[in-house]
């Protein structure tokens, strides 16, 4: 008998075979994160209308005083200064330059006040010399600089020197005074004493204060007294 031929059977080789491919997940979409509100910012409040700042009254706004201090546009004031011939004349005002001097000195607190707070920039101011035979107005001056600080206060050699005074904190203060006329008739004392329009003036009233305002209606009076 023939023998009978033995088929073999071929593996599939390894190399031969197709790699199975895992199938592929679908990617999940990554979850959105709820976004959180953003916060709400506190809305600026609106800061109230500052009040309107009340005026600053006038150290001077009361009292008998009162009437000094308080003025309307360009009106002026009218003062008398006092003086010691011997010392300062209006004879020496005359010889200084431009006619005009610094009105130092001053060591009364109401005539300082007059100075520095009363006296404006052409007010006019009666000079009288005082502490003589007779005492009397001799001429007119105008302010030509309102008050600012008396540096004779800290000079120790300066015959109104203060020891008291402190230059970061000054207390006198002083004004430039210029001449404005000569009175060819001289105002007394006396004259002023007998006339009954001027009985109220300042200076027969408070004979101490060597600076000292002068009304309207009796600056006129002297002035034609004066001619």
């Amino acid at each position: 008998m023939a023998a009978k031929k033995k088929t073999k059977t071929k593996r599939a080789g390894k190399t031969g075979a197709k790699k199975a491919v895992a199938p592929k997940r679908a990617s999940k979409p990554a979850p959105k994160r709820a976004s959180k509100p953003a916060p709400k910012r506190a809305s600026a409040k609106k800061a109230a209308p500052a009040a309107a700042a009340s005026p600053v009254a006038s150290p001077h706004a009361k009292g008998k005083w009162a009437w000094v201090f308080k003025r309307g546009p360009d009106e002026e004031r009218y003062w008398l200064v006092k003086s010691e011939p011997e010392i300062f004349s209006f004879d020496d005002l005359l010889r200084r330059h431009g006619r005009t001097t610094c009105w130092d000195g001053v060591r009364n607190y109401a005539a300082r006040n007059f100075l520095r707070d009363g006296m404006r920039l052409g007010d006019r101011v009666f000079f009288y010399h005082s502490s003589t035979d007779p005492q009397v107005i001799v001429g007119e001056c105008e302010v030509a600089r309102e008050g600012y600080v008396d540096h004779t206060a800290f000079d120790v050699k300066h015959r109104h020197y203060d020891p008291d005074s402190n230059p970061d904190a000054p207390e006198w203060y002083m004004v430039d005074l210029r001449a404005v006329a000569q009175f060819t008739k001289h105002v007394t004392l006396e004259d002023i004493k007998l006339k009954a329009s001027l009985a109220n003036m300042t200076m027969l009233r408070i004979g101490r204060l060597s600076v000292v305002p002068v009304a309207e209606k009796e600056y006129n009076i002297i002035r034609r007294m004066a001619g």
